[in-house]
């Protein structure tokens, strides 16, 4: 179930731009205790702020994912495993967003920025195996033997024995 290029593009362009504004504020936080500190707390506030924004703009786009992407290949059975993975990512960085975002306990909060880093961390990674294994998925789907020559699946003349 292949985004539609613009969709696609978009939803590339803003996570990663959460990359790297969440990598920028991963540094420039731990410069802040610095000699130039005062500088770094100003980008690391500058950088959370648009994390912060690029965070609310990705909700948007998850949420166009559903019904044009995620329940189309659900329902074709389609790389269900890595799928449900990146939803449940997704779901982790939302839920420990709102987590750091309203958490009034130091405590609490660092654990909840532990589990926020990790998974936005281990996202990047978990979208290029999900693209890659549908790619692969798609390509050995998208051809089939028919009388001896690949012919595209869709083009695949149907047979009395097979399913409507």
């Amino acid at each position: 179930m292949r985004l539609e290029p613009r969709l696609r593009y978009w939803t590339y362009a803003v996570f990663a731009f959460l990359l790297v504004t969440g990598l920028a504020w991963l540094v420039a936080d731990q410069l802040k205790d610095s000699p130039s500190g005062e500088e770094w707390q100003a980008v690391a506030a500058a950088t959370l702020m648009l994390h912060g924004g690029g965070a609310m703009i990705a909700l948007v786009l998850i949420g166009a994912l559903v019904p044009m992407h995620m329940q189309r290949a659900w329902n074709a059975g389609k790389n269900r495993a890595t799928g449900t993975t990146m939803v449940t990512f997704d779901a982790v960085l939302a839920v420990t967003a709102f987590g750091l975002y309203y958490s009034g306990s130091d405590a609490w909060r660092a654990v909840v920025a532990d589990i926020h880093i990790a998974a936005g961390l281990g996202l990047p990674a978990l979208v290029a195996l999900h693209v890659t294994l549908g790619r692969r998925t798609r390509a050995s789907v998208g051809r089939r033997a028919v009388g001896g020559v690949q012919v595209a699946g869709a083009l695949r003349p149907a047979t009395s024995s097979e399913d409507p």
